[in-house]
């Protein structure tokens, strides 16, 4: 046992060797007359190649010394993640309901701003851990067409929110993971079950029921904003919407650790902000927001949408993506909620049914994934 006391140490030797004196640090608090128990030489030879700081002692570097008996660790706050994940959820429904107040600014417009947005704040992460601006040559391509396609999905379900109700846009889109492993099938040669293909087509008959094509439901179409032109078109848009965000999802899987994410960000935020900007003056829609309102809407878009992705990213650094995927169906109930009480529209029961259909599929879907990656994790363990 070594008793550190006072900035000394006097050590004492193990069985069959000496010890050398371990000079203390002077911001230990020198003087407080408490010794610090820590495990002597020796007594932990099979982790002795693992050496840790121990705190109680002030830098000293035993072996497993925060782990000696009488000292507590401290336990990380349960269910953190899951509230995080919340907290983005009801951070990226108050964007969208935003979206849908905005009544002179074109959805295109509303992108190009969430993308100075991501800009500013991922640059300064650029310049910090010193990752360069393009990235490595092998996987340029990659990051090019996930920054395509992710401004792509970003654009579409913009537009989605804006010429269809808010709930049947985000249910469509929460479909997202199903599509996911689809294509992951086809591109990435992973397995594909029977469970899959249930998934897939449970999702598909929700959106269906969403979208309530007339040569299934007829030509008096209820429960829909404006007319069913633009219904239609916006569940196009948010279809469309979902294939290119389950296809960044399966980029982002083959590129891997080896590009930093702010990496992936940047190239999301300038290419969305090149297309935008391209866009815009194609269809002559770029103007400045009549009144304040819009102003004051759109930089809360902006800053409600990076708020959200920051507490997704910490609840996946902390959390398992199995339960952050199902707590995300939070997404759907806020879009409801924020829908009835704010936007005045009840949903109808063929939304309320392709929601079941689709949070069903895409919530099977992470609780499959999630028992794969924990089988997977205890056979690497045998």
């Amino acid at each position: 046992m070594v008793l550190c006391q006072g900035g000394e140490a006097a050590a004492v030797p193990a069985a069959g060797g000496k010890e050398p004196e371990v000079p203390l640090s002077r911001e230990d608090g020198a003087g407080t007359g408490q010794p610090c128990p820590c495990p002597a030489p020796g007594m932990e030879a099979a982790g002795a190649e693992e050496r840790r700081v121990c705190g109680c002692c002030s830098g000293l570097s035993w072996p497993r010394c925060c782990k000696a008996p009488g000292t507590k660790k401290k336990a990380a706050c349960p269910g953190l993640g899951l509230f995080y994940t919340i907290l983005s959820a009801f951070l990226f429904s108050v964007a969208s309901l935003f979206l849908k107040k905005i009544e002179d600014v074109h959805s295109v417009e509303v992108s190009a701003f969430r993308c100075v947005f991501q800009m500013a704040f991922v640059l300064p992460g650029l310049i910090y851990y010193k990752t360069g601006f393009l990235g490595p040559k092998g996987k340029r391509i990659f990051l090019f067409f996930r920054g395509f396609l992710g401004s792509s999905a970003m654009i579409l379900l913009y537009y989605a929110f804006q010429v269809m109700p808010l709930a049947d846009a985000t249910v469509i889109t929460f479909s997202s993971p199903v599509f996911t492993s689809l294509l992951a099938w086809i591109f990435l040669k992973e397995k594909y079950s029977v469970w899959d293909l249930l998934f897939t087509l449970f999702a598909i008959t929700g959106v269906v029921l969403i979208a309530r094509p007339p040569f299934l439901f007829g030509s008096n179409v209820k429960g829909i904003e404006g007319s069913y032109t633009d219904h239609l078109k916006g569940t196009i848009a948010a279809i469309t919407s979902t294939v290119s965000a389950a296809s960044t999802f399966v980029i982002l899987r083959k590129v891997g650790k080896s590009v930093h994410y702010f990496l992936s960000i940047w190239y999301y935020a300038v290419i969305g902000l090149i297309g935008c900007v391209v866009a815009l003056f194609v269809m002559n829609e770029w103007r400045l927001p009549y009144c304040g309102k819009d102003r004051v809407l759109l930089i809360l878009i902006g800053l409600l949408g990076l708020g959200g992705q920051i507490f997704l990213t910490k609840a996946l650094q902390i959390e398992k993506a199995g339960p952050v995927a199902i707590m995300k169906t939070m997404d759907v109930v806020f879009a409801f909620i924020l829908q009835i009480l704010f936007l005045n529209h009840l949903p109808t029961w063929w939304t309320v049914g392709g929601a079941l259909c689709v949070v069903a599929s895409s919530s099977g879907t992470a609780i499959r994934k999630w028992r794969q990656s924990l089988k997977k994790a205890k056979q690497n363990e045998i």
